[in-house]
């Protein structure tokens, strides 16, 4: 089975400018795992609740009706008398959602982890708390990206900022160890699953990009799509 994050997740990547400012990102990645679920199918109820259009993908990743904060990835039941909207190559259709039944948030360390820490782990447990909020038992999936690459160079418009290695600017292998455990740390307690998505890409031409372990990678991404698959199938 190829998994569709994983190859959403390397084209952010590969052979291209990596724009981490770029609010879309997350988005792109998360929708790609309510695909994998369904070719699963290890779900029942998923399967049929997909098939049906029951529940689907809101894009807008919001509840009709209530204010919050958007998480990267919101799949729901559709709110009533709204037809759903296929998308071009996707088999969960889009739609309103009126509950919340999986929660994606995802976030990529690719330069300066320290400097981005309180900041990612707050929007982190921010997310996951609304995930929880109002009495939903939404399945919380947590997807952090960690750079491990030697060096990797950082854009703000034309302008190119590389590691150096030095304090301020170390380069990703120097701080991905650390930041991976702090971030465990902290999130871990507050979703259901939480993935780390452990890659190598410095950013410049030609863009190369690698997984640290590709077959590791696959193996825990399988694991977690399994898991809430099942967890899927207790609570809804």
């Amino acid at each position: 089975m190829t998994y569709r994050l994983l190859d959403k997740f390397q084209d952010l990547f590969d052979g291209k400018i990596y724009r981490h400012r770029a609010s879309t990102n997350g988005d792109w990645v998360a929708v790609e795992l309510f695909e994998d679920l369904r070719t699963l199918a290890r779900s029942t109820k998923y399967v049929a609740n997909v098939d049906s259009a029951r529940s689907v993908v809101n894009l807008g990743n919001v509840r009709v009706g209530i204010k919050e904060r958007r998480g990267d990835g919101a799949f729901g039941e559709i709110v009533p008398n709204i037809k759903p909207v296929p998308g071009l190559g996707y088999v969960v259709k889009r739609a309103p959602i009126a509950t919340l039944e999986i929660g994606i948030e995802v976030k990529i360390f690719s330069k300066a982890m320290n400097k981005q820490m309180d900041r990612v782990e707050g929007d982190l447990e921010k997310q996951a708390r609304l995930f929880k909020s109002r009495g939903s038992d939404a399945i919380r999936v947590a997807i952090v990206g960690v750079n491990r690459a030697a060096y990797t160079v950082g854009y703000e418009g034309d302008r190119e900022f590389p590691t150096t290695g030095k304090a301020g600017f170390l380069h990703p292998i120097q701080e991905a160890e650390a930041t991976e455990k702090h971030v465990r740390a902290v999130i871990e307690p507050l979703y259901d699953e939480v993935l780390f998505l452990r890659y190598k890409a410095t950013n410049d031409a030609p863009y190369p990009f690698a997984w640290e372990d590709k077959k590791d990678t696959e193996m825990r991404y399988g694991a977690l799509l399994a898991r809430v698959s099942q967890q899927y199938q207790k609570r809804f």
